[in-house]
């Protein structure tokens, strides 16, 4: 099985947010298999030219080192 992907979370300019406060939000809102167990905070969101986000991007670092990309 596959490295599990951390959400990744893009901060407004000015916050000072961290992952504790983000997990706990998720306690009340997500079930406890569901929720988050780390967060990983990016500059912003790998897009192409037409403004999709992509996503194959995001996941190449949870994938590094393994020789089959499957879940």
């Amino acid at each position: 099985m596959g490295r599990e992907r951390e959400p990744c979370v893009v901060r407004r300019k000015g916050a000072a947010l961290t992952s504790d406060p983000l997990i706990e939000w998720s306690r009340g809102k997500l079930a406890g298999f569901k929720r988050p167990r780390s967060v990983d905070f990016l500059d912003a969101l790998p897009r192409n030219a037409s403004g999709k986000m992509l996503k194959r991007a995001l996941r190449e670092p949870y994938w590094a080192g393994y020789e089959r990309r499957v879940n």
